[in-house]
C-alpha cells in the first residue's frame, strides 16, 4: 500500500499483480459507505491474475485524505486523471465502477475517452435527470430516517462485517457527511445526459440487479454506449455486488480476461 499526492488530495492506493501485464484494470468504490476493500475482497485479486490492478479510496473516504470541501464529480474524475499521471499509466485502462464509482468511471471516460479501454459498471448511478437530487436529499437525512435507509440499502453489506467495523464505517461516513461539502456539491451536480456520454465509445459490461431503484438507469446506457451489454441478474437490489458476489466476480473478471491483449 502507498499513499499518493494527486489533485491536491492525499489518496490512499494499492496495486496488485504486475504493472508489466497486457492490461490495466482500475477499480472505483462507491459513496459515503464504501472503501476499496469492497473491491479487494470481491474482483481485484482475481482480475490482477490477468491484469495489473490498481485500488484507491476516493478522497473523503477509508485511507485517503477527506478535505473539506471539492466533491463534485468533476473532483472525483479529475483525482483519477492525476492517480494515473502519478502512476505514469499512459496506456488506456479498463475501469470497473460500483454505483456512485460507476458514475465517475462514466464522467471520466465521457471527459477522457481516450484514456479508456472499456467499462465495467455495476449497478451505476449515471448521472442523468434527478440523480444528484435524490443523492443529495438522502445523505442529508438524519436520525431515525438516515438509519432506516442505512438499515435498507446495506442489509446485505452490512452482514459481511463485524460490528467494530460498521460502527468505524459509519462514524467515518457521518464525518464526510456532515463535515465536508460533500452534500451540497453532489446537489449542484452538472447533468451527464445523452451529449455528454456521446464521446463514450464502449465497451462496457453493465451488471444491473432486477430489483435495484436504478436499473433503469442501466437500460439507458445500454442504448446510449455503443456495445455495452446489460445483464440483469434476477432478485438482486442496488447491492448486487454482495448479494451475488460470485455471479458479479464471474461476468466481471470474465469480461475482462477475454479482453486481455495476447502476448506472443
Amino acid at each position: 500500500m502507498a499513499d499518493l499526492v494527486a489533485n491536491g488530495v492525499r489518496h490512499h492506493v494499492q496495486r496488485l499483480g504486475s504493472p508489466s501485464a497486457p492490461q490495466t484494470v482500475v477499480f472505483l468504490h462507491g459513496l459515503v459507505m464504501d472503501n476499496l476493500s469492497s473491491f479487494y475482497f470481491t474482483l481485484a485479486n482475481p482480475t490482477a491474475a490477468h491484469a495489473d490492478v490498481v485500488l484507491y479510496d476516493l478522497r473523503g473516504h477509508g485511507m485517503s485524505e477527506r478535505p473539506a470541501s471539492g466533491y463534485r464529480v468533476a473532483d472525483f474524475v479529475a483525482d483519477l486523471a492525476a492517480i494515473l499521471d502519478g502512476l505514469a499509466i499512459e496506456r488506456p485502462v479498463y475501469l470497473v465502477g460500483n454505483s456512485f464509482g460507476g458514475l465517475v468511471a462514466l464522467a471520466f471516460a465521457a471527459a477522457h475517452p481516450a484514456r479508456v479501454a472499456g467499462l465495467v459498471l455495476i449497478d451505476a448511478h449515471d448521472g442523468a435527470g434527478d440523480w444528484s437530487a435524490k443523492m443529495s436529499a438522502t445523505l442529508a437525512l438524519r436520525g431515525e430516517a438516515r438509519d432506516s435507509m442505512i438499515a435498507v440499502s446495506f442489509q446485505s453489506w452490512l452482514g459481511r462485517h463485524s460490528e467494530r467495523k460498521r460502527t468505524r464505517l459509519a462514524t467515518a461516513a457521518q464525518a464526510l457527511v456532515e463535515g465536508t461539502t460533500l452534500v451540497a456539491d453532489l446537489a449542484a451536480a452538472t447533468e451527464l445526459d445523452d451529449a455528454a456520454l456521446a464521446p463514450i465509445r464502449g465497451p462496457a459490461l453493465a451488471i444491473y440487479g432486477e430489483k435495484s431503484d436504478v436499473i433503469d438507469r442501466g437500460r439507458r446506457l445500454a442504448q446510449a454506449i455503443p456495445g455495452c451489454e446489460l445483464v440483469v441478474l434476477p432478485g438482486c437490489s442496488h447491492s448486487v455486488i454482495w448479494e451475488a458476489t460470485d455471479e458479479v466476480r464471474r461476468l466481471a473478471v470474465g469480461w475482462l480476461a477475454a479482453r486481455t491483449p495476447r502476448i506472443d
